[in-house]
């Protein structure tokens, strides 16, 4: 369990913490020459149960409550202290309030000093305390008086703080992805870069390799050794203070704020959709466009505010709860379910705090009554609920690659959504891409309604092909789903597919008497042509034919998937591109599912121009997807394969 302390400046929180741990947490020349804490101090203390706390001492002066957001994310537990001369006093309240907006589950109160004051000031300052206490979650939490010098009711509070590490055992989640907000970074002799911070989830053992976020690019270390609280381990896990040192990374590549997480989870983004409470005690609402500073683990980035519901009020009441976007001047890292705090422009108060609910937020339809409904779906407990909300919430259909990222999973989310899906997409054997039952049916209608409507304003055509289709009926749609779709509609025999081209089962375009005589005359020419292709002038000059009624009835042929352009006036015939389609598929396999234009170029014994010509032909109709100077074979098409 990690414990963090809270409060005034000068209310004894690092006192406090050396008499429970005989540490002393102020360890720079400017903290021991001012007598202030000015950074996050460090200390551990082992209970009789044979576990380890960690203490987190945080600074009270007002200019340095960034630095006490910093390491009060990563606290299980907090002792807000309140020194018995002095009584509460503005950064109790702040600290209180930062302390209420980011959750934390447990407090204990903590009046200091008693050896200062009689028995009347001690009452009045126990009034105060209940008083502030009064109207927020910690209205029933304990409260212990205790001197450090001489020492009085510490092993009174030891004892209830060891209490606690055993009902706080197991709260946070350790089969989720590893995830290390970094509050320290240095350098040591002989061992390379450090990092340290709290463990938010799962857990990280020596050789484990780690990604860092937010990253414009992908940036990985290796765990050398561990050191979690403050002891040599060979693991570490959530709820523990952890030291890492790592390889691959240099001291200055790593900033507090970052994080250290799993690969496959890492986040980098400038919009969060998240569920916000504005503080109570704030004197006016909290209106879309108004400059904060936003606060996720140990990180802060300057934003804005934009209110997503309230029926057309633009502004957060005081003590209301509302879904905001935050909109960010520098990206950072943050996932669903993560604590957020918003403190003014001039970061002189604390405002609000919340719930991260999307990292990555979108920035059109953002009010739709569909997205609020997404969100309020993210905003449920359990996270089989929140799919099966979301599935019912998204009439796109749900990425739940993207949410497994968002949940800050590392292993395949539970099928719960999935399982009551009408559409899904699986890829290597696990859905990642899913519609539910009613918003598929939906969007078949809506797919041969448009393709209807394409009939009967191009009635020469045989059809479009599914890209143009899908931004005909479905422009929102992702790819892979839209596939699916369309392959599930094939399957029923409501579709029939040409080509590239879909249609109506009843529907064919014609060929004039010209046309006809013309497709006869060029097949032979075609087929001899095989995998180098004919050139529309060539088969004009061959077949005696004008140029201009070739290129016309080359391109009806086209429509109707007879005949192909891999580029203007370059014809294949349907058999020869199949052909050249099932060779790209068996380089592919070779390569684990990819192909390059030089292979390609072996394979087919062309030259290498018309081998990238061929290959970006099949980019564009989908048999193959460009990947840097690869092509991927895509997966989710049965285009040449029957």
């Amino acid at each position: 369990m990690i414990i963090g302390t809270a409060g005034h400046i000068d209310h004894g929180k690092t006192t406090l913490v050396r008499a429970l741990t005989g540490i002393d947490t102020d360890r720079l020349p400017e903290e021991k020459k001012r007598g202030i804490s000015i950074e996050l101090g460090y200390a551990f203390l082992d209970t009789p149960q044979g576990t380890r706390l960690g203490f987190i001492d945080v600074p009270g002066h007002e200019r340095l409550v960034h630095t006490m957001l910093a390491g009060a994310t990563g606290m299980d537990h907090a002792l807000l202290l309140v020194a018995a001369d002095d009584g509460v006093m503005p950064q109790t309240r702040e600290h209180l309030t930062v302390l209420s907006l980011l959750a934390i589950e447990s407090l204990t109160i903590v009046i200091t000093k008693i050896d200062r004051v009689d028995a009347v000031r001690l009452g009045q300052v126990r009034d105060e305390v209940r008083d502030l206490l009064s109207d927020t979650r910690y209205a029933q939490a304990p409260c212990f008086e205790v001197s450090a010098l001489p020492a009085q009711g510490i092993d009174r509070l030891k004892a209830h703080l060891f209490a606690q590490a055993l009902q706080a055992s197991g709260r946070r989640p350790l089969d989720a992805g590893f995830r290390i907000a970094i509050d320290r970074v240095f350098t040591v002799e002989g061992i390379g870069t450090v990092v340290t911070g709290s463990v938010h989830a799962g857990q990280v053992q020596t050789g484990d390799e780690l990604v860092l976020a937010p990253s414009a690019t992908e940036r990985r270390a290796r765990v050398r050794s561990v050191h979690a609280q403050n002891r040599a381990a060979e693991r570490a896990r959530a709820g523990e203070r952890c030291a890492l040192a790592i390889a691959g990374l240099d001291r200055q590549d790593v900033q507090r704020g970052q994080w250290l997480v799993s690969p496959g989870i890492a986040v980098s983004t400038q919009r969060l959709d998240v569920s916000l409470l504005l503080w109570p005690g704030e004197a006016k609402p909290l209106r879309s466009g108004t400059p904060v500073h936003v606060h996720v683990g140990a990180c802060s980035s300057l934003g804005s505010v934009a209110r997503l519901d309230g029926d057309g009020d633009d502004s957060l009441a005081p003590g209301t709860w509302g879904h905001l976007q935050l909109v960010l001047r520098e990206p950072l890292a943050a996932w669903r379910g993560d604590r957020v705090v918003l403190r003014d422009g001039s970061a002189s108060r604390t405002l609000a705090g919340g719930e991260v609910l999307d990292p990555f937020a979108p920035a059109r339809y953002r009010r739709t009554p569909q997205r609020l409904a997404e969100l309020a779906a993210l905003a449920l407990p359990e996270a089989a609920a929140r799919q099966r909300a979301l599935l019912q919430a998204a009439p796109w259909g749900v990425n739940l690659a993207r949410l497994q990222v968002i949940e800050g999973q590392t292993t395949p989310l539970s099928m719960s959504a999935a399982d009551e899906a009408g559409i899904s997409v699986i890829q290597d054997g696990q859905v990642v891409a899913a519609l539910s039952a009613d918003s598929s049916d939906q969007l078949r209608e809506q797919c041969l309604a448009a393709l209807a409507r394409f009939h009967e304003d191009h009635p020469d055509e045989i059809g479009p092909d599914t890209g143009r289709l899908r931004r005909l009926a479905a422009p929102r749609l992702s790819e892979p789903l839209w596939n699916s779709l369309v392959q599930d509609l094939l399957g029923q025999s409501r579709l029939s597919q040409r080509g590239a081209f879909i249609h109506l089962p009843d529907h064919a375009a014609r060929l004039s008497a010209v046309e006809e005589r013309i497709a006869q005359k060029i097949a032979p020419q075609l087929m001899q042509a095989g995998f180098e292709g004919a050139w529309a002038r060539d088969l004009a000059r061959d077949t005696g034919e004008p140029e201009p009624m070739m290129r016309v009835t080359i391109s009806r042929l086209a429509q109707r998937g007879e005949v192909y352009q891999v580029v203007r006036d370059l014809v294949y015939d349907a058999p020869t591109m199949h052909r050249l389609a099932q060779l790209t598929r068996s380089v592919a396999s070779q390569q684990q599912g990819t192909v390059t234009a030089a292979r390609f170029r072996d394979a087919t014994g062309l030259g290498r121009k018309r081998a990238i010509q061929i290959l970006e032909f099949f980019d564009r109709i989908g048999v193959l997807r460009r990947v840097g100077d690869e092509h991927k074979v895509r997966t989710d098409t049965r285009l040449f394969m029957d």
